[in-house]
């Protein structure tokens, strides 16, 4: 389970959080809903420690996670996976480099325990004929499934998925849907 208390965040004054508290059930989908501009993209960044509130909690399960320091976050974000509204992936790297970017950050796996999981991941999100190519060589629909693999490449516990259709034909929408439902399963 996950849940914020109390959480304000503003930026420049600005107050984008007002005493915000939610609680997210373990093994649901959780949606967060509101029109463009409303804060639910600072509020997904806070709860996974991108933002830090101003005052507030956030927990996992009955972790604090905001008391933590950086180091000790590192066994949470272990169980995170975040999808990005843009992908947010390195423009520099290849597919098969932004999907192991996670495993390179927080295992010890061999390179080759590594790939099989980066081939697996990239085979459920049906990409693994892209594994050399680089961003720009990709497709809306296909920068969102690369962002997906990243995401699960870790089995995480949480995934957070901020409007992962957001900018995607009806058809591709409907893709992405399915593939976070399956994996969400």
């Amino acid at each position: 389970m996950i849940r914020a208390e109390h959480i304000v965040k503003s930026f420049d004054g600005r107050v984008v959080l007002d005493d915000i508290s939610v609680e997210f059930e373990t093994g649901k989908t959780n949606l967060i809903i509101g029109r463009s501009g409303s804060g639910k993209t600072v509020l997904l960044k806070t709860l996974v420690g991108l933002h830090e509130p101003d005052s507030g909690d956030v927990w996992y399960d009955e972790v604090n996670f905001s008391k933590l320091g950086f180091r000790e976050r590192k066994s949470i974000r272990k169980d995170i996976g975040m999808i990005f509204q843009g992908g947010a992936l390195l423009d520099s790297s290849t597919v098969v480099e932004n999907v192991k970017l996670p495993l390179d950050l927080f295992t010890s796996q061999s390179e080759r325990e590594k790939m099989e999981r980066v081939n697996f991941c990239l085979q459920r999100v049906r990409l693994d004929g892209a594994s050399e190519l680089y961003p720009a060589e990709l497709s809306g629909g296909m920068i969102k499934r690369v962002a997906i693999a990243r995401a699960i490449v870790m089995n995480p516990r949480y995934l957070f998925c901020d409007e992962p259709n957001s900018g995607l034909d009806p058809q591709t929408s409907i893709v992405i849907d399915n593939l976070i439902h399956e994996i969400t399963q």
